[in-house]
């Protein structure tokens, strides 16, 4: 992993946290706050948020436990086939978190799992509803993915994602 040239270099990390919202539940300007890409974490900007309310093209994506599950069962076998080590994951209704060690960068898995997760929604949806009216939008652009440098960390992950979801409520 780089670092600062004047910094001792830190250690590969073992796992990453990953984590993603549905479409339009967390929109920029968010009166819980937001993460700006490159920025961080900004402060709630109701006008922003009409704003970016305007400009989705679909409602807001909220998934049903039948959805929740099938996205789990996604990222398991999405995992297996790869022989990634998934360690803990959590879908909810407008987020899910996914606790696993991959070799390759922590977006790249982030964006094929989204990948894959959307293809099984999409056949789980087009199952039950008229062709004409299946969703196109299921994931917010971005998400975040953090790394575990350490066993301690990587086990503190693994019980938040698994054991305190409905708890401790955080910001994503």
């Amino acid at each position: 992993m780089k670092t600062n040239a004047n910094e001792p270099p830190l250690p590969d990390p073992i796992a990453y946290f990953i984590t993603w919202s549905t479409y339009g539940t967390w929109l920029p300007g968010d009166q819980r706050g937001w993460v700006e890409y490159r920025r961080g974490w900004q402060l709630p900007d109701p006008i922003r948020e009409l704003e970016a309310a305007a400009k989705m093209t679909e409602d807001a994506c909220r998934l049903d436990p039948e959805q929740r599950k099938a996205v789990e069962e996604q990222i398991a076998e999405t995992c297996r086939i790869r022989r990634w080590t998934l360690h803990a994951v959590n879908c909810r209704t407008n987020h899910l978190h996914v606790v696993v060690t991959a070799p390759l960068p922590p977006k790249l898995v982030r964006s094929q799992l989204k990948a894959w997760c959307t293809r099984k929604l999409k056949q789980l949806a087009a199952s039950k509803v008229p062709r004409g009216v299946l969703r196109d939008n299921w994931w917010a652009e971005r998400g975040s993915q953090r790394y575990i440098p350490d066993e301690a960390s990587l086990e503190a992950a693994i019980l938040y994602v698994r054991d305190y979801q409905d708890l401790h409520p955080k910001p994503h």
